[in-house]
């Protein structure tokens, strides 16, 4: 049975988990908190990172921002005290690109690959297989792994030089930013303006101006259903300063998502940070009302 190491069982780290035990591999997990629940799935507990490197040849991590990364590979117990030829290492989490950049070395110096990856979805679209996976960098590193990626989704895609599925998440997460504040916008409109809330979703859904995240944020508002999060306030304004240094260095103008991201920061000032940001609905409501204030 080989062996799949996994730093980082939060959320997302613990479907893909499930997905890796279904399929047959034995997975070894690390995290600083309990891992009494990857132990329930049938997940192997590590004591460290290192511990990882010394019995897995294919390690994934989905880490926070921070210096989680420096910590995970340069550490005391961190995969550089044990990593060894032939290694590969996809770290599937978002950071500021020079923190993933400057692992390539460290790992390299061990003959180790690190490999730049992303996941493109919710724990629920995981779950589902539906998240798609970005990787880049060492070409055939990455054509390595595929298959044990396909265990967890349907989708991977190889954007080519290292940074590459970075950029491409920082992208997408714009669009997620604007995308969900524009169905907060428009939901609230639709439930104001006396319309069916059911028979709005259907059509909305069908209709032109439908996304994929349509069916899954609308039905949420309507219902005002925010907790338990699928994706928080503070999860996707982690995001907002990656995606203003990729514009600003690439010269890019940004004026929805400033304008987006902006109602995000103003639901975290009044203690929606840990919502789902279906939640957006509610800042929105706000802004309404400070507008239109009731007649008496």
């Amino acid at each position: 049975m080989q062996t799949i190491g996994f730093i980082g069982v939060g959320n997302i780290g613990t479907e893909i988990s499930k997905h890796l035990i279904a399929s047959g591999y034995r997975v070894l997990g690390y995290r600083r908190s309990s891992l009494a629940e990857f132990e329930k799935l049938g997940g192997v507990a590590a004591k460290s990172p290192a511990q990882i490197a010394q019995e897995a040849d294919i390690i994934f991590s989905c880490l926070p921002g921070g210096d989680s990364l420096d910590a995970v590979v340069t550490g005391p117990d961190g995969l550089l005290q044990t990593a060894r030829k032939g290694q590969i290492v996809a770290e599937l989490g978002s950071h500021p690109l020079p923190a993933k950049e400057r692992q390539v070395a460290r790992l390299a110096e061990k003959g180790a690959i690190f490999l730049d990856g992303e996941v493109s979805g919710t724990p629920g679209m995981v779950a589902a297989k539906k998240a798609p996976i970005y990787l880049a960098g060492d070409a055939e590193a990455c054509k390595a792994i595929e298959p044990v990626v396909k265990t967890f989704a349907d989708i991977c895609m190889y954007f080519g030089p290292f940074g590459a599925a970075s950029k491409i998440k920082f992208v997408n997460n714009m669009l997620v930013t604007i995308n969900t504040a524009a169905i907060g916008e428009a939901v609230s409109l639709a439930l104001k303006a006396g319309l069916d809330p059911d028979m709005m979703i259907k059509a909305i859904s069908a209709g032109s101006g439908g996304s994929v995240l349509f069916p899954i944020r609308a039905p949420r508002m309507v219902q005002k259903n925010f907790i338990p999060p699928q994706g928080t306030f503070e999860m996707l304004s982690h995001y907002f300063d990656y995606i203003e240094d990729m514009a600003d260095s690439a010269g890019a103008a940004t004026p929805l998502f400033d304008l987006a991201s902006g109602l995000y920061e103003r639901g975290i000032k009044n203690g929606l940070g840990g919502h789902d940001v279906a939640a957006v609905i509610e800042v929105i409501d706000d802004i309404a009302k400070e507008q239109r204030p009731a007649k008496g």
